[in-house]
């Protein structure tokens, strides 16, 4: 995990100046050596306790006895360890019993578990994630009952939304909600997908169901919240709540994070509490799965640097073939070989961009916190809105573009299970459908993000990227490369309006047509833009005296900085050449003709 030790750093103090969040008032007892601190227990903790039982918690999956899910002891104690050291309340307030990091150093954090072991550590970060949904909407009565026993890591949290006849659609959910005289209701309904909603690894698991109170609304605006618990507290004890497993379900990758399906109410006995109001549920739930989401693509872009990192060391390592062709030369290194490189720099392009894109959504969701000064707070929510769908599509598709990569560079090993690159693999094959698929980020970001509040989002990432354009263009060794992002940034920019254009001339069909493809001329902009930010700082930093391994540090986030905008910037000119020419392709294929 050394690249991702230094990358981090890198990320943090230096391109994000993680350390200015100490003028907040909320973070004056913190400074980087408690940054650190937090950082190093991490580090310990992945290594010894989650990368550990990687490998083994993917080869004796979960499996049921005598009603319970059994999972490899290793999970249970990976976690104690996670639990003992703060990392479930690691944002929170010092009064809840957090250590009140900002954002980014906790995602930081948490990315280094996703390394390690992504199945382990889905289980707390669905817990987080939860525990700040009820930190948010959630009553007082019910924080004072369940937020304090999650942020404990007593009490672990899901968010319980697909059912097997709707998928994606929530908008056809069947489960549905009785009010009780007592102010709870009655829930019945089944739901499938649930990562985390069957264990025997804490005391408790707080499910987030979405429900239909009786006579809602159909369609999204009859859909409500509820708080649904395994256990429900009655007489100071725990009690079943009538939420039973109907089976796990097995995936190819993940396979340590326990999938499941649900029946609630199969007794008429499971008790619900709603959170907020009635028919508002998927707003307060699009909270969570916004927060999943950008973890959906920094646990991709680990993944991406897992297999980097195993793939590069390989190549250094493996002797095949010569420099010239006199069998008498003893063999090089593979890492010498020309293609092998570009596989290598491709996965570092891929991996180092999406890690600084995603720590800097992080700082955004800070800045909309914390920031001081309220304009920023809300331009800070309006550039987090639009980046969201960019950080977990972009990332989780081009994740596993990387770890094919670290497949290929090993060859024939490379897809063995003796060798862990075929599990990264695997294991990141899932983001690209986790919390909604790639073709639901794309609706979402141009269909919503770009369209709302008259573009204001798009002005926003404009502005910024202007910024660091300007920047670039007084560092001799990338002013090309400024020149380059601005050529292209406008031409996303008109082929953006040339898409507006058709929605009020053409309709929404034609114009969401090929959102997909929106999508990564954008991810491909933005990538570029946290590239030209990272080579700034690189460029600064090599005017000082450093050591050789330094030297070759920056010097390595500018050559792949270039490598990026000369093999794969490029390609938005052709994405953008598709979205103007307003392609009926797909639109017009008849289900017949395939």
């Amino acid at each position: 995990m050394s690249t991702l030790r230094r990358n981090l750093r890198f990320v943090l103090y230096e391109l994000l100046e993680v350390t200015t969040l100490s003028a907040r008032e909320r973070f004056v007892d913190h400074s980087r050596q408690t940054f650190d601190a937090a950082l190093d227990v991490a580090f310990e903790i992945a290594e010894k306790f989650f990368a550990t039982h990687n490998r083994k918690a993917d080869i004796f999956e979960p499996h049921v006895e005598n009603g319970k899910v059994v999972l490899i002891d290793e999970v249970s104690i990976a976690l104690e360890k996670f639990r003992d050291a703060g990392f479930f309340a690691a944002h929170s307030d010092f009064e809840n019993g957090g250590m009140q990091l900002p954002n980014m150093i906790a995602l930081a954090c948490q990315s280094v578990f996703l390394m390690a072991n992504p199945a382990t550590a889905a289980y707390p970060f669905l817990t987080i994630a939860a525990g700040n949904l009820l930190s948010s909407f959630g009553s007082e009565a019910q924080k004072e009952e369940f937020l304090g026993q999650m942020l404990k890591g007593k009490w672990f949290g899901t968010m319980a939304l697909s059912e097997p006849q709707a998928g994606s659609s929530l908008a056809d959910i069947l489960t549905r909600a009785e009010p009780q005289s007592d102010g709870s209701y009655r829930i019945v309904g089944s739901k499938m997908w649930i990562s985390a909603g069957e264990h025997e690894l804490s005391e408790n698991i707080v499910h987030f169901v979405l429900a239909r109170v009786i006579g809602a609304p159909a369609g999204i605006k009859g859909i409500s919240l509820f708080i649904v618990p395994r256990y429900r507290s009655q007489n100071g004890k725990l009690e079943n709540n009538d939420v039973h497993l109907a089976g796990l379900l097995h995936k190819m990758g993940y396979r340590g994070t326990t999938s499941t399906v649900l029946n609630f109410g199969e007794r008429g006995d499971c008790h619900g509490f709603l959170v907020g109001v009635a028919n508002q549920g998927l707003t307060y739930m699009f909270q969570m799965m916004n927060e999943a989401r950008i973890g959906v693509g920094m646990g991709a872009v680990m993944l991406a640097l897992a297999g980097y990192e195993y793939s590069l060391e390989y190549a250094r390592t493996r002797l095949q073939g010569r420099d010239h062709k006199d069998p008498l030369e003893p063999q090089t290194a593979i890492i010498n070989h020309a293609d092998v490189r570009r596989m290598l720099l491709e996965q570092k392009a891929i991996a180092e961009g999406g890690l600084a894109l995603g720590l800097y959504a992080s700082s955004l969701v800070e800045d909309e916190k914390t920031h001081p000064i309220d304009t920023n707070r809300k331009e800070a929510a309006l550039l987090l809105e639009l980046l969201t769908p960019i950080v977990k599509a972009w990332s989780s598709q081009y994740g596993l573009k990387a770890n094919e990569n670290a497949i290929q560079i090993l060859g024939g090993y490379g897809y063995t299970r003796e060798y862990p690159v075929e599990q990264i693999y695997r294991d990141n094959r899932l983001n690209p459908i986790h919390e909604g698929t790639t073709g639901i980020q794309g609706l979402d970001l141009l269909g919503r993000k770009i369209v709302q509040f008259e573009g204001a989002s798009l002005n926003l990432l404009t502005r910024e990227m202007k910024f660091t354009i300007d920047a670039a263009r007084l560092e001799t060794d990338i002013k090309d490369d400024a020149e380059q992002l601005e050529n292209t940034l406008n031409q996303a920019l008109q082929t953006t309006e040339k898409l507006l254009q058709a929605r009020s001339e053409l309709g929404t069909k034609i114009f969401l047509a090929n959102s997909n493809t929106y999508l990564e001329m954008l991810g491909h902009t933005v990538i570029a833009w946290m590239w030209l930010k990272q080579a700034i700082v690189a460029a600064r930093a090599l005017s000082r005296e450093l050591s050789e391994d330094e030297t070759a540090f920056y010097q390595g986030k500018i050559h792949t900085c270039q490598f990026f905008y000369r093999f794969e910037l490029p390609k938005v000119a052709v994405w953008s050449k598709l979205l103007i020419s307003l392609d009926t392709t797909v639109l017009e294929m008849q289900s017949e003709w395939f």
